[in-house]
């Protein structure tokens, strides 16, 4: 029986074994509209039963030596890899992704399992000072129940860059995915978790709609909501959070900006450009949806970068060679259409292009753009290029920071003129002489202002914020003597 054999999940739900649900949800291959197969359902009363059930196995996973806990994640780690052209078929098959891409991520998910299993043992406290004749520290405690909200688009990674630190830190974790992509976001980790032997208990899977997603902020033992997506949820979310008194760790939308100065290779240029808004059919928080480029060199970048847009092929990822393959759903795709032929309408200049092809869309240039047209101003998460030029740092500094997005900028060309402008940069990540998109398991991740909350995911630091909870503890020799 294959690893991801629909069998063993199909029409059901992960709350301490694969349990029937009672409801269901075709699992439908967005570059065909093909069925593969059938998802189940959680409902609200699911997370309740789920939630009480989490924090009693938390307690005893939280006393789980450092050594047991590492050799869960490592093992997680090494099923992920055995079982890697599985998951990257689902990731092709359900996600919509490109071979390539669906490698990539596979190999993240593996790392990420890989870094997480030295958290356990990770530093988790300092020594304190104190004025009294005692010792005292700070030391951190798991936070106890996450719940782990995680998006489409990378399903596996963005779900398991959660769950993975959570539970190697001694959590219990209740794992929302997108109901589109149930099984890469969400039965694979069930599934590897399972065979790495982690306790009954500790991890549930529970697909669902918006009701699901409440229940799982909502639930009384959940003490961190761990949440990637778009950012008016993601504000909903942490409206329901902040409410709760519960800490929600939010990696939202961007519109981020690759920059290029003058004297830049165009060539590469061009290519990063491509790369960044191109990867995963522009379907990427991190995508590149902003070119700003000096305008000594804005022609021969946009006609560089239309050149590379046409050149690339457009079809389904599971039976041609193609760089892009599908949008997520129909809705998305006419929303990215709508977007481009609102722009070219208030003016802009269709460079490449603007075009649906089947379940997919043509990689798309625009120039002669205004900063106020929906293409630059609006997340689009598709494949578009808007390009516009700028004359000196100064403005290139101001029209990158006009933008309410703040999570990832590219800035290509001199080191020297390019570190000074991202001094003057309000983002959560800048990449120089790199394009906008990029993760290891070892970086700390996030962004500003309407990407997020300023929580970071990825390395020992961020991680220990993110799923712990500070304790301070003091000690003194004999009991301390008191004036009643």
């Amino acid at each position: 029986m294959a690893f991801l054999d629909s069998d063993v999940w199909g029409k059901k739900f992960f709350s301490d074994g694969w349990r029937d649900a009672s409801g269901e949800q075709p699992v439908v291959e967005p570059a065909t509209g093909e069925q593969l197969a059938t998802a189940g359902l959680a409902t609200p009363e699911d997370v309740r039963r789920a939630s009480a059930r989490a924090a009693e196995a938390q307690r005893d996973w939280a006393a789980a030596s450092p050594r047991r806990r590492a050799a869960v994640l490592r093992r997680a780690g090494e099923l992920l890899a055995e079982h890697s052209a599985e998951i990257e078929d689902w990731l092709v098959r359900e996600a919509g992704s490109v071979r390539a891409k669906a490698a990539f991520e596979a190999r993240l998910a593996v790392g990420e399992c890989f870094e997480c299993a030295g958290l356990p043992t990770a530093p988790q406290g300092e020594v304190l000072t104190s004025e009294d004749a005692r010792w005292s520290f700070s030391r951190r405690r798991p936070a106890g129940v996450v719940s782990v909200i995680a998006p489409f688009n990378f399903p596996l990674v963005l779900g398991l860059r959660s769950v993975a630190p959570a539970l190697a830190l001694g959590n219990a974790v209740l794992l929302k995915p997108d109901p589109r992509t149930a099984v890469s976001g969400g039965v694979v980790i069930a599934r590897v978790f399972e065979q790495a032997g982690l306790p009954d208990g500790v991890l549930h899977l529970l697909p669902g709609d918006g009701s699901v997603g409440r229940a799982v902020v909502e639930a009384p033992e959940v003490r961190v909501v761990s949440f990637t997506g778009s950012t008016p949820v993601g504000r909903a979310i942490g409206e329901q959070a902040g409410r709760l008194l519960k800490r929600a760790h939010l990696e939202l939308g961007g519109n981020n900006a690759l920059v290029v100065l003058p004297g830049a290779d165009v060539r590469k240029a061009a290519s990063a450009g491509a790369f960044g808004s191109y990867l995963h059919q522009g379907q990427i928080c991190m995508t590149t949806g902003r070119h700003i480029v000096h305008e000594s060199l804005l022609e021969e970048y946009t006609a560089a970068l239309a050149e590379k847009a046409a050149a690339l092929p457009v079809g389904d990822p599971a039976r041609e060679d193609v760089a892009l393959g599908p949008l997520i759903d129909r809705r998305q795709l006419e929303r990215v259409h709508g977007i481009v032929t609102d722009s070219v309408a208030a003016g802009a200049t269709l460079a490449a292009g603007g075009e649906i092809v089947g379940a997919g869309y043509r990689a798309t240039v625009l120039s002669g753009l205004t900063t106020d047209m929906p293409a630059w101003r609006e997340e689009i998460f598709g494949p578009v290029a808007p390009v516009i030029g700028f004359s000196t740092p100064e403005e290139a500094a101001r029209i990158v920071n006009d933008c309410e997005y703040g999570l990832s900028v590219g800035i290509l060309g001199d080191v020297g003129t390019a570190m000074k402008l991202a001094d003057r940069i309000d983002s959560g990540k800048v990449h120089i002489n790199e394009q906008t998109v990029s993760d290891e398991p070892n970086a700390p991740f996030g962004g500003v202002k309407s990407s997020g909350t300023g929580s970071r995911f990825g390395g020992a630091a961020a991680n220990v914020e993110a799923f712990t909870e500070t304790q301070w503890v003091t000690v003194r020799p004999d009991i301390a003597d008191y004036p009643f």
